[in-house]
């Protein structure tokens, strides 16, 4: 008997369900994986409408995100998503990482141009013989037929960008090529995030764009981690947070009542679902879910 294959995430997003979801990454040791794989049975419970893997710069974890994908797709309940991108890899290369995630059992990715080693706001040079852009790879994984495309969308512009409205069209670009949902980068304001889908809609790109939430735990790691993405954290929202000074359980409270506060707002504002950031940890996300009342 042939197994059916579950909605692609498209679907679901597009389907008009409130769409929950989480973002883990390839573990870099044993402890990681014991650490990931407790997150992943944490938060399976809330049925999320999909969970995400990331991929590390320059392909660094192909194939242990692959590989973890593939058991997601298998041992859980969970329907996987494998992110690619295009640094570091030939088109050949690219088209033998996608057949590998099909061939896993994985039929849903995140097509993402990628960064270059040097940060966000270096000048992009292709890989010989690779793709330029992201739409490329949509195109080229869309064009598959058997997976369904997501992309990347920035509530205050690319870094690299002409333009905010350059940024827009880029978006609006990836949707004609096959993209069919989006997931932003770290939100840390509402209005932010309304202003892109204004502006998405505003040039005809329509398609269900996911906030991305990282509740600010530690001040220091969410900044690393929003200057890797050529972002600052808004000055209203360091203030709440350093007003606590060296007191970690505050600072930690804070950014659990300020996610929460956040995420309410968005969906307020018609968020389709809530994307969260892990980084394969369940504790916050939880914590958050149960602000929310959303229960396992």
């Amino acid at each position: 008997m042939v197994q059916q294959r579950p909605p692609s995430i498209g679907a679901r997003v597009r389907g008009g369900e409130r769409s929950f979801s989480f973002e883990f990454m390839p573990p870099r040791d044993e402890a990681g994986e014991q650490q990931l794989w407790t997150a992943i049975a944490e938060l399976e419970p809330y049925r999320p409408t999909f969970v995400s893997v990331t991929y590390g710069a320059g392909g660094t974890t192909r194939d242990t995100t692959v590989a973890l994908t593939g058991r997601i797709a298998r041992d859980t309940s969970l329907l996987p998503m494998g992110h690619l991108t295009c640094v570091g890899h030939t088109r050949e290369e690219l088209a033998s990482i996608l057949e590998s995630y099909a061939a896993a059992g994985v039929h849903n990715v995140l097509a993402l141009r990628g960064d270059p080693r040097e940060g966000p706001r270096a000048e992009w040079t292709p890989t010989p013989g690779g793709l330029t852009h992201a739409t490329e790879l949509v195109a080229m994984a869309h064009e598959r037929g058997d997976l369904s495309v997501g992309v990347a969308a920035f509530p205050t512009g690319h870094p690299g960008a002409s333009s905010i409205d350059d940024d827009t069209r880029v978006l609006l670009a990836k949707q004609r090529a096959g993209a069919e949902f989006a997931i932003t980068d770290m939100v840390f304001r509402a209005p932010d995030y309304v202003a892109l889908v204004e502006r998405a809609a505003a040039v005809g790109a329509d398609l269900p764009i996911l906030p991305g939430i990282m509740p600010i735990l530690n001040i220091g790691q969410v900044t690393r981690m929003a200057e890797l993405s050529g972002r600052e954290i808004p000055a209203e929202v360091r203030e709440r947070v350093e007003r606590h000074g060296d007191d970690r359980a505050a600072v930690r409270a804070e950014g659990i009542a300020m996610a929460s506060e956040l995420c309410e707002a968005l969906l307020e504002a018609g968020a389709p679902g809530l994307h969260f950031y892990t980084l394969n940890r369940s504790k916050a996300t939880r914590e958050i879910f149960e602000a929310l009342q959303i229960r396992a």
